[in-house]
Protein backbone atom coordinates (compact mmCIF):
# COMPACT_ATOMS: atom_id res chain seq x y z
CA UNK A 1 0.00 0.00 0.00
CA UNK A 2 2.22 2.37 0.77
CA UNK A 3 5.18 1.65 -2.67
CA UNK A 4 2.07 2.30 -4.53
CA UNK A 5 1.05 5.58 -2.48
CA UNK A 6 4.88 6.95 -3.18
CA UNK A 7 4.54 5.91 -6.72
CA UNK A 8 1.32 7.33 -7.32
CA UNK A 9 2.04 10.83 -5.24
CA UNK A 10 5.91 10.73 -6.38
CA UNK A 11 4.83 10.59 -10.45
CA UNK A 12 1.99 13.36 -9.46
CA UNK A 13 3.59 15.45 -7.48
CA UNK A 14 7.13 15.95 -7.89
CA UNK A 15 7.87 15.39 -11.66
CA UNK A 16 5.17 16.56 -14.37
CA UNK A 17 2.40 13.84 -15.05
CA UNK A 18 -0.06 14.13 -17.35
CA UNK A 19 -3.57 12.12 -16.96
CA UNK A 20 -6.90 12.12 -18.30
CA UNK A 21 -9.51 14.27 -15.94
CA UNK A 22 -12.82 16.07 -16.74
CA UNK A 23 -11.28 19.10 -16.50
CA UNK A 24 -8.23 20.95 -17.74
CA UNK A 25 -7.75 22.63 -14.52
CA UNK A 26 -8.02 19.24 -12.26
CA UNK A 27 -4.42 18.33 -12.87
CA UNK A 28 -3.04 22.39 -12.00
CA UNK A 29 -1.01 21.70 -8.75
CA UNK A 30 -2.55 24.95 -6.51
CA UNK A 31 0.42 26.00 -4.15
CA UNK A 32 -0.34 27.66 -1.01
CA UNK A 33 2.38 30.07 -0.22
CA UNK A 34 2.27 29.52 3.62
CA UNK A 35 4.58 33.12 3.85
CA UNK A 36 3.38 36.04 1.55
CA UNK A 37 6.78 37.37 1.52
CA UNK A 38 5.96 40.52 3.66
CA UNK A 39 4.96 39.91 7.43
CA UNK A 40 4.89 37.08 9.46
CA UNK A 41 1.06 36.62 9.43
CA UNK A 42 -0.08 32.74 10.03
CA UNK A 43 3.31 32.74 12.05
CA UNK A 44 3.57 32.21 16.00
CA UNK A 45 7.02 31.88 17.60
CA UNK A 46 7.45 29.82 20.67
CA UNK A 47 10.96 30.23 22.15
CA UNK A 48 12.20 28.33 25.26
CA UNK A 49 11.96 30.46 27.96
CA UNK A 50 9.39 32.45 26.96
CA UNK A 51 5.47 32.42 26.58
CA UNK A 52 3.98 31.13 23.20
CA UNK A 53 4.09 34.39 20.88
CA UNK A 54 7.02 36.09 22.37
CA UNK A 55 8.85 36.94 19.98
CA UNK A 56 12.40 36.96 21.95
CA UNK A 57 14.46 39.64 20.52
CA UNK A 58 12.89 39.68 17.28
CA UNK A 59 14.46 36.49 16.59
CA UNK A 60 12.32 35.59 13.64
CA UNK A 61 11.43 38.35 11.43
CA UNK A 62 10.92 39.74 7.78
CA UNK A 63 14.63 41.06 6.20
CA UNK A 64 15.21 40.81 2.36
CA UNK A 65 11.67 39.49 1.80
CA UNK A 66 12.68 35.98 3.54
CA UNK A 67 12.08 34.91 7.37
CA UNK A 68 15.03 35.12 8.72
CA UNK A 69 16.52 33.73 12.22
CA UNK A 70 18.72 36.41 13.76
CA UNK A 71 20.55 37.15 16.83
CA UNK A 72 21.98 40.47 16.72
CA UNK A 73 19.31 41.03 20.07
CA UNK A 74 21.09 38.23 21.73
CA UNK A 75 24.37 38.45 24.25
CA UNK A 76 24.46 34.83 23.86
CA UNK A 77 22.81 31.77 23.13
CA UNK A 78 21.60 29.76 26.53
CA UNK A 79 19.59 27.32 25.16
CA UNK A 80 16.73 29.25 23.31
CA UNK A 81 15.85 26.88 20.78
CA UNK A 82 13.09 28.58 19.04
CA UNK A 83 10.35 27.48 16.95
CA UNK A 84 8.07 29.39 14.64
CA UNK A 85 4.60 27.87 14.32
CA UNK A 86 2.32 28.03 11.14
CA UNK A 87 -1.37 28.49 12.41
CA UNK A 88 -2.86 25.81 10.29
CA UNK A 89 -2.79 21.78 10.59
CA UNK A 90 -2.30 19.24 7.82
CA UNK A 91 -2.17 15.62 7.32
CA UNK A 92 -1.69 15.06 3.68
CA UNK A 93 0.87 17.51 1.99
CA UNK A 94 4.18 18.32 0.51
CA UNK A 95 5.54 21.58 2.65
CA UNK A 96 8.72 22.98 0.32
CA UNK A 97 11.07 25.31 1.52
CA UNK A 98 13.89 27.43 0.48
CA UNK A 99 16.91 28.56 2.67
CA UNK A 100 20.18 29.17 3.27
CA UNK A 101 22.15 29.52 6.00
CA UNK A 102 24.50 32.83 6.51
CA UNK A 103 26.97 34.69 8.34
CA UNK A 104 28.33 33.15 12.18
CA UNK A 105 26.73 31.34 14.53
CA UNK A 106 25.88 33.61 17.74
CA UNK A 107 27.94 33.14 21.10
CA UNK A 108 27.34 30.02 22.96
CA UNK A 109 25.21 27.99 20.18
CA UNK A 110 26.19 24.44 20.48
CA UNK A 111 28.97 22.74 18.35
CA UNK A 112 26.04 20.80 16.46
CA UNK A 113 24.15 23.37 15.78
CA UNK A 114 26.14 25.23 13.16
CA UNK A 115 24.48 25.78 10.13
CA UNK A 116 21.55 23.70 11.81
CA UNK A 117 17.68 24.23 11.62
CA UNK A 118 14.97 22.08 10.75
CA UNK A 119 11.32 21.81 9.62
CA UNK A 120 9.21 20.35 12.51
CA UNK A 121 6.15 18.41 10.86
CA UNK A 122 3.22 16.25 12.76
CA UNK A 123 3.59 18.82 15.66
CA UNK A 124 0.77 19.41 18.29
CA UNK A 125 0.22 23.19 18.70
CA UNK A 126 2.94 25.45 19.10
CA UNK A 127 0.46 26.93 22.42
CA UNK A 128 0.86 23.44 23.53
CA UNK A 129 4.33 23.35 24.62
CA UNK A 130 5.76 24.87 28.27
CA UNK A 131 7.59 28.17 28.84
CA UNK A 132 11.31 25.82 29.00
CA UNK A 133 10.08 22.97 26.64
CA UNK A 134 13.19 22.98 24.18
CA UNK A 135 11.79 21.13 21.23
CA UNK A 136 8.13 20.51 19.98
CA UNK A 137 7.09 16.35 20.07
CA UNK A 138 7.47 16.00 16.12
CA UNK A 139 9.03 14.81 13.27
CA UNK A 140 12.05 16.93 12.40
CA UNK A 141 13.37 17.41 8.47
CA UNK A 142 16.57 18.86 9.91
CA UNK A 143 18.46 21.06 7.27
CA UNK A 144 22.09 21.21 7.55
CA UNK A 145 24.66 23.54 5.75
CA UNK A 146 28.09 22.38 5.62
CA UNK A 147 31.42 23.99 6.66
CA UNK A 148 33.41 24.61 3.31
CA UNK A 149 35.10 21.21 3.81
CA UNK A 150 33.73 18.13 5.09
CA UNK A 151 30.78 16.26 3.81
CA UNK A 152 27.47 16.81 5.87
CA UNK A 153 24.59 15.70 4.68
CA UNK A 154 20.70 17.67 4.71
CA UNK A 155 17.11 17.18 5.10
CA UNK A 156 18.14 14.28 7.61
CA UNK A 157 15.68 12.82 9.89
CA UNK A 158 15.65 13.79 14.14
CA UNK A 159 12.71 12.42 16.28
CA UNK A 160 11.92 14.62 19.34
CA UNK A 161 9.79 12.91 21.32
CA UNK A 162 9.36 10.57 17.88
CA UNK A 163 10.10 6.94 16.68
CA UNK A 164 9.42 6.21 13.32
CA UNK A 165 9.66 2.64 10.94
CA UNK A 166 12.37 1.93 8.78
CA UNK A 167 12.69 -0.90 6.39
CA UNK A 168 10.22 -2.69 9.02
CA UNK A 169 11.50 -1.98 12.12
CA UNK A 170 11.23 0.04 14.51
CA UNK A 171 13.95 3.19 14.46
CA UNK A 172 14.73 5.00 17.98
CA UNK A 173 17.75 6.68 16.60
CA UNK A 174 17.00 10.36 17.58
CA UNK A 175 19.26 11.55 14.28
CA UNK A 176 19.41 9.56 10.95
CA UNK A 177 21.50 11.02 7.82
CA UNK A 178 19.99 11.17 4.37
CA UNK A 179 21.36 10.36 0.83
CA UNK A 180 22.19 13.95 -0.01
CA UNK A 181 24.90 15.57 -1.03
CA UNK A 182 26.93 18.39 0.76
CA UNK A 183 25.55 22.39 0.45
CA UNK A 184 28.39 24.40 1.17
CA UNK A 185 28.44 27.98 1.84
CA UNK A 186 25.35 30.70 1.50
CA UNK A 187 23.72 29.27 -1.38
CA UNK A 188 19.84 28.58 -1.81
CA UNK A 189 18.46 25.20 -1.05
CA UNK A 190 15.15 23.64 -2.22
CA UNK A 191 13.68 20.85 0.17
CA UNK A 192 10.69 19.05 -0.42
CA UNK A 193 8.67 16.67 2.09
CA UNK A 194 6.15 14.47 0.67
CA UNK A 195 3.41 13.88 3.86
CA UNK A 196 1.08 10.82 3.48
CA UNK A 197 -0.59 11.33 7.09
CA UNK A 198 1.14 8.16 9.62
CA UNK A 199 1.75 5.84 6.36
CA UNK A 200 4.56 7.53 4.64
CA UNK A 201 6.60 10.58 4.31
CA UNK A 202 9.84 10.96 1.70
CA UNK A 203 12.65 13.88 1.86
CA UNK A 204 13.07 15.39 -1.92
CA UNK A 205 16.37 17.56 -2.90
CA UNK A 206 16.97 18.28 -6.63
CA UNK A 207 14.17 15.73 -7.38
CA UNK A 208 15.61 12.71 -5.70
CA UNK A 209 14.37 11.14 -2.62
CA UNK A 210 17.25 11.30 0.05
CA UNK A 211 15.36 9.60 2.78
CA UNK A 212 11.79 7.89 3.41
CA UNK A 213 9.80 6.39 6.39
CA UNK A 214 6.82 5.07 7.53
CA UNK A 215 4.68 5.05 10.42
CA UNK A 216 5.58 8.25 12.37
CA UNK A 217 4.56 7.92 15.92
CA UNK A 218 5.08 9.20 19.41
CA UNK A 219 8.19 7.87 21.75
CA UNK A 220 11.73 8.24 22.77
CA UNK A 221 12.95 11.25 24.60
CA UNK A 222 15.09 14.38 23.42
CA UNK A 223 12.28 16.50 24.37
CA UNK A 224 12.18 18.39 27.55
CA UNK A 225 9.88 19.00 29.54
CA UNK A 226 6.67 18.16 28.11
CA UNK A 227 2.84 18.10 29.06
CA UNK A 228 2.49 14.23 29.57
CA UNK A 229 -1.15 14.85 27.78
CA UNK A 230 0.70 15.03 24.58
CA UNK A 231 3.25 12.25 25.33
CA UNK A 232 1.26 9.32 24.44
CA UNK A 233 3.96 6.79 23.73
CA UNK A 234 2.90 4.30 20.86
CA UNK A 235 0.44 7.08 19.54
CA UNK A 236 0.58 7.36 15.22
CA UNK A 237 1.41 10.61 14.12
CA UNK A 238 -1.50 11.48 10.92
CA UNK A 239 -1.50 15.29 11.31
CA UNK A 240 -0.69 18.21 12.88
CA UNK A 241 1.65 21.69 12.89
CA UNK A 242 4.31 22.77 10.75
CA UNK A 243 6.75 24.58 12.39
CA UNK A 244 10.40 26.25 11.38
CA UNK A 245 13.41 25.92 13.49
CA UNK A 246 15.71 28.45 15.07
CA UNK A 247 18.48 26.69 16.58
CA UNK A 248 21.73 29.23 17.03
CA UNK A 249 22.67 30.06 13.83
CA UNK A 250 21.20 32.49 11.28
CA UNK A 251 19.04 31.15 8.44
CA UNK A 252 16.57 32.08 5.90
CA UNK A 253 13.46 30.99 4.18
CA UNK A 254 12.58 32.72 1.40
CA UNK A 255 9.63 30.67 0.13
CA UNK A 256 7.69 28.55 2.44
CA UNK A 257 4.83 26.52 0.06
CA UNK A 258 2.38 23.65 0.69
CA UNK A 259 0.57 21.77 -1.76
CA UNK A 260 -1.98 20.00 -0.07
CA UNK A 261 -2.52 16.36 -0.99
CA UNK A 262 -6.40 15.93 0.78
CA UNK A 263 -9.40 17.47 -0.85
CA UNK A 264 -12.05 16.98 -2.69
CA UNK A 265 -11.74 13.36 -5.18
CA UNK A 266 -14.97 12.98 -6.41
CA UNK A 267 -14.57 14.28 -10.60
CA UNK A 268 -17.44 15.43 -10.67
CA UNK A 269 -16.43 18.03 -8.67
CA UNK A 270 -15.62 21.67 -9.42
CA UNK A 271 -12.77 21.52 -7.05
CA UNK A 272 -11.72 17.87 -8.32
CA UNK A 273 -7.89 17.36 -8.33
CA UNK A 274 -6.59 14.46 -10.01
CA UNK A 275 -3.13 14.61 -7.42
CA UNK A 276 -5.21 13.98 -3.90
CA UNK A 277 -4.96 10.81 -2.32
CA UNK A 278 -7.00 11.77 1.23
CA UNK A 279 -10.73 12.24 0.22
CA UNK A 280 -12.76 15.24 2.16
CA UNK A 281 -16.14 15.06 0.69
CA UNK A 282 -17.04 17.49 3.04
CA UNK A 283 -15.20 20.00 0.59
CA UNK A 284 -16.22 19.33 -2.72
CA UNK A 285 -18.08 21.75 -4.88
CA UNK A 286 -20.65 22.05 -7.41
Amino acid sequence: MTRLLLTAASCLLFVSCSSEGPSPDADVQEWEQLFDGQTLNGWTPKITGYEYGDNHAETFRVQDGAITVSYDGYDGFDGDFGHLFYEEQFSHYIIAVEYRFMGDQVEGGPGWAFRNSGIMIHSPPGSSMLVDQNFPISIEVQLLGGNGTDDRTTSNLCTPGTHVVMNGELETRHCISSTSKTYHGDQWVRAEVMVLGNTLISHRLEEEIVLEYEQPQIGGGSVDPFDPAFKVDGKLLDSGYISLQSESHPVQFRKVELLNLKGCMNPEADNFKSYFVEDDPAACLR
